[in-house]
């Protein structure tokens, strides 16, 4: 993974404003982050680049060119990391956001920024390489787990390693592809039968759950699951001092934590629907009365039901009148004629 130089001119912040330090924070995130990285841990640089994204939220003006430049710089990282972690479906999702910023910022100054344009062209064509590679593989590693099976079942020990070998690789290649539960179900397996091979947790059981929590993660729904399947092997990792893996374990467990409490005060949806909004830069040219109808359909339903009722409520009360009125006429006209 590398991490591109920075397009932002942090110079043009006033100094000493709280923007001017949101951004040296968020730019300290990312350094820590480079780090992790080279270091290969890079569940730990996801963590440090979601963390400096979410400092970001508290910046005053998401217009301010800098401001967008450091988004960019951050965009980039996250598409990059998750490239890195075999997750391209998530990978892609980033770069069309990336995209979208991009052509802006090149309309504004196409100078500064159109080398990074040509820098996303070049991701997103090596993780389309790397999607139809996976998908290769997929299809051979698939053919391998069917033939190791036969042999496991024919009483062939040996085989039954190489065969949970086959079946974790399929799992990673399906979790690559965006078949997450087709993911699950290949690593359930592996870990079941190196269970039952082992007869004990060893490392490359806690690895297997490890990779299994982290295709649970990129499911809303599982992420509870992913949570106590990282907290069970915890201890494990701890007792087989296995430094490494249970590092990975704590930084998968902040993770949804952070996750959790992001989607509590829905302060993160808020700040990257404002980014996307201001990205598209569609202005409404619809006038107030109409806003507030749309935000208030249900008021304005049962304001002309109210409205109907007294409408025929008077037109009862009216009638009764109008038929009196015409009687007492007629009467009047018949005691002329007398």
């Amino acid at each position: 993974m590398t991490f591109i130089e920075l397009p932002i001119d942090t110079k043009k912040l006033p100094r000493g404003s709280r923007d001017a330090e949101i951004i040296n924070d968020a730019l300290s995130c990312r350094r820590t982050a480079k780090e992790l990285a080279e270091e290969g841990r890079y569940i730990d640089t996801l963590e440090r680049i979601v963390e400096a994204l979410r400092i970001m939220r508290e910046f005053s003006d998401i217009e301010n060119l800098e401001f967008r430049a450091l988004l960019v710089g951050l965009l980039f990282d996250l598409s990059e990391v998750h490239f890195e972690l075999k997750d391209y479906k998530q990978s892609e999702k980033e770069l069309e956001v990336l995209f979208r910023v991009l052509e802006n910022l090149i309309k504004v100054d196409a100078e500064r920024f159109g080398h990074y344009h040509i820098m996303a062209m070049e991701l997103s064509t090596r993780i389309l390489r790397s999607r139809k590679k996976t998908l290769e593989l997929l299809v051979k590693q698939q053919l391998n787990a069917e033939s190791l099976y036969d042999k496991v079942n024919s009483g062939i020990a040996a085989a039954t390693d190489k065969l949970v070998d086959s079946l974790r690789n399929v799992g990673e290649l399906l979790g690559a592809t965006g078949d997450y539960r087709g993911a699950m179900k290949f690593y359930t397996e592996a870990i079941r039968l190196s269970k039952k091979r082992a007869g004990r947790v060893n490392r490359k059981e806690i690895k297997m759950s490890v990779e299994l929590a982290k295709i649970m993660m990129r499911m809303k729904n599982m992420r509870a699951r992913a949570q106590r399947l990282l907290g069970a092997v915890l201890p494990h990792a701890i007792a087989l001092e296995t430094i490494e893996l249970e590092e990975d374990i704590l930084a998968l467990l902040q993770i949804i934590d952070t996750e959790e409490a992001q989607a509590a005060e829905q302060g993160w949806k808020a700040f990257w629907h404002k980014v996307q909004k201001s990205i598209s830069r569609k202005k409404t040219t619809a006038p107030e009365e109409s806003d507030q109808t749309v935000s208030n359909p249900g008021e304005e339903s049962d304001q002309a039901s109210e409205d109907s009722k007294e409408d025929r409520k008077e037109e009862r009360e009216e009638k009764p009148a109008d038929e009196n009125s015409g009687k007492s006429e007629k009467s009047k006209k018949k005691k002329k004629k007398k």
